[in-house]
């Protein structure tokens, strides 16, 4: 079977620009609002995208003046979605800090069954240094403990997912019987971070766990994706870094024993689209014309631990000694190496920098017509960067159904991208192998492997 490029809308808000809330041709309606969602995950149900993405965060931002702040909670969100849509996957990010292993499979369980085998979970070490804070802590973790217990986390949730057979449920009610007990088998996990006795008290869902996502780029974060991802959200802000990253993360998995097509990397594009490169040109013109400072200011401090940069001139030739060390940041460690690099490269003012962030916060942004777009998304897919993308529209909704009504369709002339949903889950969809059972016979779990 040919290769098939895959895409995923990632919704945040009304539009990926920090101040795309303030742009005229974003949507109406508050953040807060269902239908705004809804209305987003069946046009991209419409155009046939493979799932539709949200991000989580676990503290309010200290810019609240100035940038649209409080979303709804993801796997809330989730659970609505799966009622109002019928093909298209859902995924959500959940934290390994701050969540504990028992109640979080029991959601994504639950999630799974209701949405028939729909559901991904984008697993994240959290990193904003004021989380911690909300959750009894003192300090936040540093990066090397944050990824120890994110592995005993994904150990954890494993098990209890795996803790029920496919046909454990008999429900025969003549004879009495609900369920095989001797095909339900407790967890009894004692590790480090985590006691769980199990088992889970939902029963095996529709893909048997949710497709693992997760989005790191340092070398703990590649490290923990090679074993772990089944799709991987990435950010690069040109092609050459996303080739390194691709063949990295596959040449990983392979040593790990893994198959490389077992693994979807998409890269995040933000892309401009007008009928002609200057119409697209301004777009991030007007909405960069809106920004406030101080937003990109403070989110820049939080991707270096807190550091302050408010001492910078806006229009200061940026260089790499105005910034700390990547390599010992505790927080967003990989997307600091990644604007280090960009500093260092491109010399630019700090206004640049804040402008280039605010387009998507260190994704791939793009501007031009529809045509060049797809020339974008095919080259990268032909070049070993990706295997589809992160659709972040800058503005939503009316850059994402420029994206469906005039992209999308130059995809399916090249044979790119499908004309139709086939049958089936998410996993299915992505081209990933079904989740071994612990009940499965050898010969059963043989062939899964």
């Amino acid at each position: 079977m040919a290769r098939e490029l895959h895409l995923n809308l990632f919704i945040h808000g009304r539009g990926h620009h920090e101040v795309a809330w303030r742009h005229p041709d974003s949507a109406q309606r508050a953040p807060t609002d269902l239908a705004h969602y809804r209305d987003l995950a069946l046009a991209a149900e419409a155009a046939k995208l493979d799932s539709v993405f949200f991000a989580d965060h676990v503290a309010l931002g200290q810019d609240l003046g100035y940038a649209a702040r409080g979303e709804l909670e993801p796997l809330t969100l989730l659970g609505a979605l799966a009622a109002v849509t019928q093909r298209i996957g859902l995924i959500a990010t959940a934290s390994t800090t701050y969540s504990e292993p028992y109640n979080l499979a029991r959601q994504f369980a639950s999630l799974d069954h209701l949405s028939g085998g729909r559901i991904g979970w984008n697993i994240v070490t959290s990193w904003a240094p004021a989380a911690a804070a909300n959750f009894g802590q003192e300090h936040q973790a540093g990066i090397d403990q944050r990824y120890e217990r994110a592995h005993e986390f994904v150990e954890v949730v494993s098990k209890l997912w795996d803790s029920w057979a496919k046909d454990a449920i008999r429900d025969d009610r003549e004879a009495g019987v609900y369920a095989h007990a001797d095909l339900i088998q407790r967890t009894e996990h004692r590790g480090k971070h985590f006691a769980v006795a199990g088992a889970l008290n939902v029963p095996r869902s529709p893909q048997g766990r949710p497709v693992f996502v997760q989005a790191g780029a340092s070398t703990d974060g590649r490290a923990f994706a090679a074993r772990y991802a089944e799709a991987i959200f990435t950010a690069h802000l040109q092609k050459e870094s996303a080739i390194t990253f691709y063949s990295d993360i596959k040449t990983q998995a392979r040593a790990l024993g893994r198959r490389p097509d077992q693994i979807v990397i998409l890269p995040g594009i933000s892309a401009a689209i007008g009928s002609t490169e200057a119409e697209a040109q301004r777009v991030w013109e007007e909405l960069n014309e809106l920004a406030h400072p101080s937003v990109g200011l403070s989110r820049l401090s939080n991707r270096f631990g807190g550091h302050d940069f408010s001492h910078l001139k806006l229009d200061q030739v940026l260089s790499a000694d105005d910034f700390p060390d990547p390599s010992q940041v505790e927080a967003s460690r990989s997307r600091a190496q990644l604007i280090t690099a960009y500093v260092a490269r491109e010399r630019p003012t700090l206004r640049r920098l804040l402008h280039s962030l605010a387009g998507a916060r260190g994704h791939f942004t793009a501007t031009g017509t529809p045509e060049q777009i797809a020339d974008i998304i095919e080259d990268w897919f032909v070049s070993g960067a990706a295997d589809g993308f992160n659709v972040m529209p800058p503005i939503l909704p009316t850059q994402f159904t420029v994206f469906t009504e005039e992209v999308v369709p130059l995809l399916r002339k090249r044979g790119l991208f499908r004309s139709e949903y086939r049958d089936g889950t998410l996993r299915d969809r992505l081209g990933l192998d079904p989740v071994p059972s612990r009940f499965d016979s050898p010969t059963q779990e043989q062939r899964s492997a």
